[in-house]
């Protein structure tokens, strides 16, 4: 869950989030290294009264200047695709659910299992327990099995929405006529919230998404009360 004046990313609850967050690191480091690198440059010119021929004009450096930052570009751009490979991969899932997004609410339907989909609406502010979060809770919460490959089918009933959980690495365009998918697994039994991520409507900003991962027993016994 983020925190209020939180500049970083939410504890990741997946693997995927958990390269996605590596990566970020990565990315970061080379770029205060080539912020740092040509502050120091551009001080030295400024601060400089006498003007240095080498580097007004120099095959050599030039020569430097350009090979350095393609190398650097490397270190950035393989990580980056392996990555994205990673994310679009989908890894004999065990379950299968399909998410549909609505004007504005979300709807989900367990495909293997006969009789059981519901729809998702956000809880009113006045309606709201104590410990539960304002236009993040939701009425019937995603509830999913930990350690486990699953598989969200995402689709759209009208408009473009997007299915987002920012702790599991999911963002995913829910578009109108076309199925989406997308694979994850839950590291840890816990609740997380994301929203939609795509401008939908006058009321964007009320239709979240509360997934729960519990264990294996807890996720059947939620089962044989449903279905």
């Amino acid at each position: 869950m983020a925190l209020w004046g939180q500049i970083k990313f939410q504890d990741a609850s997946s693997p995927l989030m958990e390269q996605l967050i590596l990566f970020h690191d990565h990315a970061m480091f080379v770029l205060v290294m080539i912020t740092a690198l040509v502050g120091y440059i551009s001080y030295t010119l400024i601060t400089n009264k006498t003007n240095s021929r080498m580097i007004l004009e120099g095959q050599k450096v030039e020569t430097i200047w350009t090979i350095v930052p393609a190398i650097i570009l490397i270190f950035l751009a393989l990580p980056s695709l392996r990555l994205l490979y990673l994310l679009d991969e989908v890894n004999d899932p065990l379950l299968s659910i399909k998410v549909v997004g609505h004007q504005w609410y979300w709807s989900y339907e367990y495909s293997d299992f006969l009789n059981l989909e519901f729809d998702s609406y956000m809880i009113p502010t006045n309606e709201l327990q104590d410990g539960t979060y304002r236009l993040l809770e939701v009425d019937n919460r995603l509830i999913v099995p930990m350690k486990t490959n699953v598989r969200a089918l995402v689709s759209s009933a009208d408009v473009l929405h997007a299915w987002t959980i920012p702790s599991m690495g999911i963002k995913l365009d829910a578009v109108p006529g076309r199925l989406n998918q997308v694979s994850f697994l839950s590291q840890r039994p816990g609740v997380f919230y994301g929203q939609c991520s795509e401008i939908c409507g006058a009321n964007h900003s009320f239709m979240p998404i509360a997934m729960e991962s519990v264990n294996i027993p807890s996720f059947l016994l939620w089962l044989s009360k449903n279905i």
